[in-house]
């Protein structure tokens, strides 16, 4: 498993985190994610390093692209 969190600048509600949550959940190799709107970080457990991808192509589509901490 691998642990990696992302800064997303424009989270601004808790729909934001909300929304960033359902949606990485259903990326294939995501384990858990929990985003957090005080810090503007999303942190992400996925099975395998090749599954960030996948996270990071989800978090542009839908809007909220981040940048790896």
């Amino acid at each position: 498993m691998v642990n990696q969190t992302y800064h997303v600048t424009n989270i601004s509600c808790a729909h934001c985190t909300h929304t960033i949550e359902r949606e990485l959940k259903m990326v294939r190799g995501v384990q858990s994610v929990a985003a957090n709107l005080q810090t503007k970080d999303v942190a992400v457990v996925v099975d395998a390093p090749p599954a960030l991808t996948s996270v990071e192509q989800m978090l542009v589509e839908i809007g909220y692209p981040g940048e790896r901490r």
